[in-house]
């Protein structure tokens, strides 16, 4: 079941700050591929962002020809494979499982060349392994949990670098939840100003 998220801004910015919400793929190296997943912008104080975290996932690879798969749905389990067909490159489900049924595997099974491996959730770039070099593959695992921080140097869908990460270290669990307002407080200037909080509240 879909999850569905309100950002509120309850905060005292006075920066028009941006929130910078992501996951990480718990299967490697999250500080060289973070993504922004969502960036919400212009949200004034007392003003509120609606956006929707579904379950599901599609998976889709980019060769080194500058060419790009349309989008497949994807389950965790599931092993993709990037061939060269009669037709060109394709991306296919291969019939055997990924390595672990919590994971999602994409193998790249060209003769030569590497690819970009690719992860969206809601039709926005959630995660990515580039480089994956012949018979290699790139390794999909995500927690039912998002993190939240505020950072005006990153646009959605880009790598978030390592130190803009560890600024941002509010985790939420999504777990059991279907509804809940996000709220932020915090911010202002001067003698009176106070690091930004979230908080996550479920209201289902």
């Amino acid at each position: 079941m879909d999850i569905e998220i309100t950002f509120i801004n309850n905060s005292n910015d006075m920066n028009n700050s941006e929130v910078v919400i992501f996951q990480k793929n718990v299967a490697t190296n999250f500080e060289s591929t973070a993504i922004a997943w969502k960036v919400i912008k212009n949200c004034g104080r007392n003003w509120s962002h609606k956006f929707t975290y579904p379950m599901s996932f599609d998976v889709a690879a980019a060769d080194s020809y500058g060419n790009i798969s349309d989008q497949q749905a994807a389950e965790n389990g599931q092993k993709w494979d990037v061939v060269r067909s009669y037709s060109g490159d394709i991306l296919q489900l291969d019939s055997e499982s990924a390595s672990s049924q919590n994971e999602i595997e994409v193998k790249n099974d060209l003769p030569m060349s590497a690819i970009d491996a690719q992860i969206y959730k809601s039709g926005s770039l959630l995660a990515l392994k580039t480089g994956v070099a012949p018979s290699e593959k790139a390794v999909f695992e995500f927690k039912p949990e998002i993190y939240v921080g505020v950072n005006a140097q990153v646009e959605e869908g880009a790598v978030i670098n390592s130190a803009i990460l560890s600024d941002i270290d509010q985790k939420f669990s999504l777990l059991g939840i279907t509804k809940a307002n996000l709220i932020m407080t915090g911010g202002g200037t001067g003698s009176t100003a106070t690091p930004f909080k979230f908080e996550l509240i479920p209201t289902a």
